[in-house]
């Protein structure tokens, strides 16, 4: 029996219009252009606005889009799955709001929660619901509204964050094209030095926890950037020394937007060139979630049927990982 591969047939993004520059931070907090560029490399970031617009919002515009693309009506999608950390309201799901939206009205949905590396967790559970042979049609999206959890005043966060999404469909392939391998890890030692603690069953809202900005995202930014220049690296060369793939092999890295100097790190390590690695946090900033679904949007016409692609991610957790995805379809021939 032929095993049943799951490949992306279609790519669907959207980022608010919104930008919220380097020049209007320096308004807000002390900082500015040059540090901001250096440290991070981003130039601006999208912004949601606008009262009771969450990520699904986001979600459902990325999905609308890959449904026309791929002339899909939303009810033969099978499942839904949001990765994301920034939900609409702990539930229903903002899987469960896209799938209403959209008339996703056969699906099931739920949302993961893996921080950044939440796209790639999603995509390797996707392609083992398509893998299963009772799936058909698997959306996995990437969405983050970040400027909900982001403390305005606190220079070290405020500079890197962004809103956005971005979503894949999944169908079954048979020329051995699509996801092809998963690395996925974590570890909670890193619980203490990046974290969105208020609202959890162990630190309920109160007025308190709300005068403590238990409601803004925090991190230990120089802590953080060790690990994840580490064990994101580690992640995508692993990928390649199992499956023998020299950096000749690999078309493109699409690693998850969290600064500039992350992302060369891990370029370097895989001894790949940065002509290869796709890089947009110049333009959106760290959109969590929604980086690398993002990247796979902004560069779908430059993919060719049989690329190899490396994916690979950190976040909070901790959590990281890899995928090795052989890219199934020529978009400017469809």
């Amino acid at each position: 029996m032929a095993t049943i591969g799951a490949a992306i047939t279609a790519v669907g993004g959207w980022v608010p219009p919104y930008r919220l520059t380097n020049q209007e931070l320096e308004k807000l907090v002390d900082t500015n252009d040059e540090w901001i560029r250096t440290r991070t490399g981003i130039r601006e970031r999208r912004i949601l606005k606008g009262e009771g617009q969450g990520t699904s919002v986001m979600a459902t515009k990325a999905v609308e889009e890959l449904c026309q693309k791929r002339n899909l009506d939303p009810a033969e999608i099978d499942a839904v799955i949001c990765a994301t950390i920034s939900p609409d309201m702990l539930f229903p799901c903002t899987a469960n709001l896209v799938c209403e939206a959209v008339g996703a009205k056969n699906a099931l949905s739920f949302d993961m929660l893996a921080a950044c590396s939440g796209f790639i967790y999603a995509l390797e559970t996707g392609a083992n619901y398509i893998r299963s042979g009772l799936y058909k049609k698997v959306v996995v999206i990437g969405a983050d509204k970040m400027s909900a959890t982001i403390n305005y005043q606190d220079r070290e966060t405020c500079v890197i964050f962004g809103d956005g999404a971005g979503a894949v469909l999944l169908e079954p392939n048979d020329e051995g094209l699509g996801v092809i391998d998963a690395i996925l890890r974590t570890d909670a030692s890193g619980k203490d030095l990046i974290f969105l603690r208020g609202g959890g069953s162990a630190h309920p809202m109160t007025e308190e926890s709300v005068r403590r900005g238990d409601q803004y995202f925090k991190q230990d930014g120089r802590a953080v950037f060790k690990h994840a220049v580490t064990r994101m690296a580690d992640a995508a060369e692993q990928m390649m020394v199992r499956h023998g793939l020299s950096s000749d092999d690999v078309a493109y890295l699409v690693p998850h937007q969290a600064n500039q100097r992350i992302i060369k790190a891990t370029a370097e390590r895989m001894g790949v060139d940065m002509s290869k690695v796709l890089v947009n946090i110049d333009r959106y900033g760290n959109t969590t979630g929604g980086t690398i679904p993002l990247c796979l949007w902004d560069w779908e016409t430059t993919f060719k049927k049989g690329d190899n692609l490396i994916l690979a991610a950190f976040g909070g957790g901790f959590t990281w990982g890899s995928i090795y995805l052989k890219w199934a379809y020529d978009a400017r021939q469809n």
